[in-house]
């Protein structure tokens, strides 16, 4: 799973996305840092597309643990937004998500 907090002057969002973590088909010795290689759902090409949408950023968290429901259950807590692109996200339903909440947290601060 990876998630990313971001700040967008009236609120934050967080943007979550599911992975399949893969054996990596050749060694990453030369990698500063700890490494994992993963497959997003539902597939790069949905996923990326709909985490520019959302703003997400290119620093993420990762983790084998925490999962999104963990995460969705401390943004409700936190009264952040929360968006998941998983095996069902499409595009186009993702987009209107995101107008959608730009109205309701829009119209939750009042008027």
């Amino acid at each position: 799973m990876l998630a990313d907090s971001i700040d967008l002057g009236h609120r934050f969002r967080m943007i979550v996305n599911d992975v399949d973590v893969v054996q990596p088909d050749e060694g990453l010795p030369m990698l500063p840092v700890a490494r994992a290689v993963w497959i997003p759902r539902p597939d790069l090409k949905t996923a990326a597309t709909s985490w520019i949408y959302a703003g997400g950023a290119h620093h993420t968290s990762f983790s084998y643990s925490v999962t999104s429901d963990h995460l969705r259950d401390f943004a409700e807590m936190a009264g952040i937004e929360f968006l998941l692109i998983d095996e069902n996200t499409c595009v186009d339903e993702f987009k209107e998500k995101l107008r959608w909440n730009d109205l309701y947290y829009h119209l939750n601060r009042g008027l």
